[in-house]
């Protein structure tokens, strides 16, 4: 067992069975100094480094403690017979063991972060998490505790926590060791601080960036995409990003656009550009066995292999296809892979002047989730299958660093510890066009934010479905937009009308209209005033991308991250904070046109509509007009939000 400091106010422990420690640092970034140091005193050895302090006994059981003193975590200690140690390894074949750890549970302990989950809870006290990704479930192993402390499980296998009521358990299916961190800070600012300092700062958001991004599944044709941006234009709106999505290729794995449909790429960024709107393209790792590249990769090892059977693992449609493909995967978790999907990319898109990329399905999308049969070149699939998300978006970014761009923007369906620095931007999969999916994104977002990735953002409207012509979904679309003005990125997505097939060629992956003034003319005039309050926003929102890229604070939080001190705080769900200074509470049920407003203590709140001043510390009932949902700004802080 090592226990070492691993930079200010963080301790890195590692277990093994085997006879030399594995050293892989997956997520985590070379240590900086500390002013750690080290005490033996007959039984108990205490290392202390800042905020944190442990101790190890002979029996090698590790607590932590409060710098000033104080519990805060031990490992699982049993006084009782024949119950097991607080770490197992049970081989499970090779160098790989099936391990546990066990931590002490407190029964008023709150914890947070931990990804992205669908079960619609911000405090996942309780809750049994899968430590794997999905589509719209993101597995991120680092969590922040009520109790001052964060804790990242340094393990991208396979596995689960369990948080329970007796004792919180981390499992890993294979793994060569137990890797975990923990952070000692106090308070929340300071832990994600730290946790940014260990597994990378995110840059910049580049300003464009912060707008609108229009997306829709899907334009078909370089002309319909454009007509699109031109008719923003003629309105007056404002529009930042626009996005071509599946299917512009001419086979998956191919990596190009089909000159069919998209005949000349250079003159549509030529002319997006000067509209002030940057394209994004959509990239899979899925390789079609007919693409022009399957042979090489084949060849040169850079697939993902089956350990038994055959290496073909999502079965989907293609365009060209008469009938669904099995794929394979590009195996980006080795370093040749991704040189050869960036070379790729920058002779088929880049040069052309595409630099913003939506990394599609990359958890990845798998047609049976048997991780045991996958073989990366990092490794078994149950051992390393969490890593390949960002695998991914570190192709993307070490290309365009290599190519001499600084502004380095993905958009991916998952991540892993370590994403942000590489420029990852996380949206939320694939979700239903529902007032509870709407519910799910509030705590999704939250908890993905204290997960320590701040560029994070939804399918405005949902994904699958959504009526334009329903006052039902216009409704619906109405509140999403006036939530997601507040989030992070400001993005546009859905499949409208998800069974509709264009007549012309029977397509059932094209979907309806889905542009802002596609919901009818009351949500379109609501609508309209959101994209010009983002645009109003924009350096409020500015100032918080420095401070996420600085400091690790993201821009989306929950009320406690600023008002530590207000227990209350801690049991609000449905609101957040966007930055220091603005309260959003978003309206999360049909017909509803007040709602229950918390303004934390400690603090005065101005109504941004009414210019009303309230003093925190208590509830108030909010009017919420379909036109707006109540926005709060804190101390008197000068932002163009209201009238």
């Amino acid at each position: 067992m090592w226990v070492e400091p691993w930079g200010p106010d963080c301790i890195r422990v590692r277990a093994t069975v085997l006879p030399e420690m594995p050293q892989r640092d997956w997520s985590l970034l070379p240590p900086a100094k500390s002013s750690a140091n080290v005490v033996i005193d007959g039984e108990l050895a205490r290392l202390s480094n800042g905020r944190l302090s442990a101790t190890v006994d002979r029996k090698g059981r590790v607590r932590f403690f409060r710098s000033e003193g104080g519990a805060l975590l031990a490992e699982e200690i049993f006084a009782r017979t024949n119950h097991p140690p607080s770490r197992t390894f049970k081989p499970v074949g090779g160098d790989l063991f099936h391990a546990e750890a066990c931590f002490t549970a407190f029964e008023d302990e709150r914890i947070y972060g931990l990804g992205q989950r669908r079960h619609g809870f911000l405090n996942q006290k309780g809750c049994v998490l899968e430590l794997t990704h999905r589509n719209s479930q993101v597995s991120i192993p680092f969590m922040v505790s009520s109790r001052g402390y964060g804790l990242l499980w340094h393990n991208p296998g396979i596995g689960r926590v369990e948080l329970g009521r007796t004792q919180t358990r981390w499992v890993a299916e294979a793994t060569r060791l137990i890797d975990y961190v923990v952070i000692g800070g106090g308070d929340c600012a300071t832990i994600l601080e730290r946790y940014a300092d260990i597994t990378g700062h995110a840059p910049l958001l580049p300003e464009w960036a912060a707008g609108f991004w229009q997306c829709k599944l899907r334009y078909r044709t370089q002309e319909e995409l454009l007509n699109v941006a031109r008719e923003h234009k003629r309105r007056g709106l404002p529009m930042s990003v626009i996005v071509v999505d599946y299917f512009h290729w001419t086979r998956m794995g191919d990596w190009k656009f089909d000159p069919a449909c998209w005949p000349d790429p250079a003159g549509m960024v030529r002319e997006l550009e000067e509209m002030g709107i940057k394209l994004m393209v959509s990239v899979w790792p899925a390789v079609n066995p007919d693409s022009e590249n399957y042979a090489e990769l084949d060849r040169r090892n850079l697939l993902v292999r089956a350990e038994r059977g055959l290496n073909h693992f999502f079965k989907f449609r293609d365009a060209g296809a008469e009938h669904t493909v099995i794929f394979s995967l590009l195996d980006t978790t080795h370093p040749e892979a991704r040189a050869f999907l960036w070379q790729k990319l920058r002779d088929n898109y880049y040069r052309h002047g595409i630099k913003v990329w939506w990394l599609d399905a990359i958890e990845p999308e798998l047609s049976v989730y048997d991780h045991d049969t996958l073989r990366f070149h990092a490794g078994n699939g149950l051992e390393a299958a969490c890593l390949y998300p960002m695998c991914q978006q570190q192709a993307i970014y070490e290309g365009m660093r290599g190519e001499g761009e600084v502004e380095v923007v993905t958009l991916g369906r998952a991540a892993f510890a370590g994403s942000q620095r590489y420029g990852a931007a996380v949206w939320s999969g694939d979700i239903h066009s529902t007032w509870g999916d709407l519910q799910q994104q509030v705590r999704a977002g939250l908890n993905m934010g204290l997960s320590g990735i701040p560029w994070w953002t939804t399918d405005i409207g949902g994904f699958f479905g959504g009526a334009v012509d329903s006052p039902e979904f216009q409704e619906l679309i109405v509140r999403w937009f006036q939530y997601g003005v507040f989030c992070p990125l400001f993005r546009l997505h859905g499949w409208r009308n998800s069974s509709l097939e264009d007549p012309e060629t029977s397509d059932p992956t094209r979907g309806g209209p889905n542009e802002v003034w596609s919901f009818g003319e009351r949500a379109y005039g609501i609508i309209r005033e959101q994209l010009f309050l983002r645009e109003r926003l924009r350096p409020y929102i500015m100032e918080q991308m420095r401070a996420a890229s600085e400091r690790g604070a993201p821009p989306m939080r929950p009320l406690f991250f600023d008002f530590p001190g207000d227990p209350q705080a801690w049991a609000v769900e449905d609101q957040f904070l966007f930055g220091p200074d603005v309260l959003v509470a978003p309206v999360l049920f049909p017909g509803a046109t007040e709602r229950e407003v918390y303004l934390p203590a400690g603090a005065e709140w101005t109504d941004a509509w009414t210019g009303a001043l309230v003093k925190g510390g208590k509830r108030v009932a909010a009017e919420a007009p379909l036109e707006r949902i109540p926005i709060y700004v804190r101390n008197g802080r000068a932002l163009p939000i209201g009238p």
